[in-house]
């Protein structure tokens, strides 16, 4: 696959340049290891493109998976608890899990446990591939490499998505880079507060 467009979002792509260069490397060299033509295995049961044979999602997630382990990236969790109480979240959410969970029972509350999941982190850097529905890529902006990043485990996040011209050959519904690279810059130039680089492929 290509890299046919790239937003570098609070200096996303200048930091990985200049403090991790080799991982923004190996980004885009998985990238180009993924062979879309294999990917092409999806027969579209969909009004008006019934028996069209449209790019899986679920085998370019696998083949971006394999890629990305194959270089030592692995998936990430960071763990956290919850309450009901706004100012008790305020005050506690970069304390580690453990006193977060101390904090809220001391204060009459039931910690509710919950975390958020990344698909590949090394060496500060976390990439997410998004072939899914719309709302995830929001997610995956705003919730996980915001929470990654204020929690202290990346430096940097990167968002994988498909332009429009892939989308169209894909399932209806799916993200893509146009429109989300509008969700990002209407926010304004420091919404999300953590450096970002979303990038747009085709086959």
């Amino acid at each position: 696959m290509k890299v046919a467009a790239k937003y570098s979002h609070m200096n996303g792509e200048e930091y990985l340049l200049v403090r991790r260069k080799q991982r923004w490397e190996e980004v885009l060299d998985v990238i180009h290891s993924v062979d879309a033509d294999k990917c092409k295995t999806k027969v579209s049961e969909e009004r008006g493109r019934k028996g069209q044979v449209l790019y899986s999602p679920t085998d370019m997630n696998k083949e971006f998976k394999k890629e990305f382990e194959r270089r030592g990236w692995k998936d990430e969790r960071v763990s956290f608890y919850l309450a009901l109480d706004e100012s008790l979240m305020r005050s506690i959410h970069t304390l580690s899990e453990s006193i977060q969970r101390e904090k809220i029972s001391e204060a009459g509350y039931e910690p509710i446990s919950s975390f958020n999941q990344t698909d590949f982190v090394k060496d500060r850097v976390a990439v997410e591939v998004q072939f899914g529905k719309y709302a995830f890529v929001a997610h995956d902006l705003f919730v996980k490499h915001m929470s990654f990043f204020t929690a202290d485990e990346i430096d940097v996040g990167i968002e994988i998505v498909p332009m429009k011209e892939l989308e169209k050959k894909m399932s209806s519904g799916v993200a893509y880079y146009e429109r989300d690279l509008l969700n990002l810059i209407r926010q304004g130039r420091g919404v999300p507060a953590v450096p970002l680089v979303l990038i747009g492929i085709i086959p």
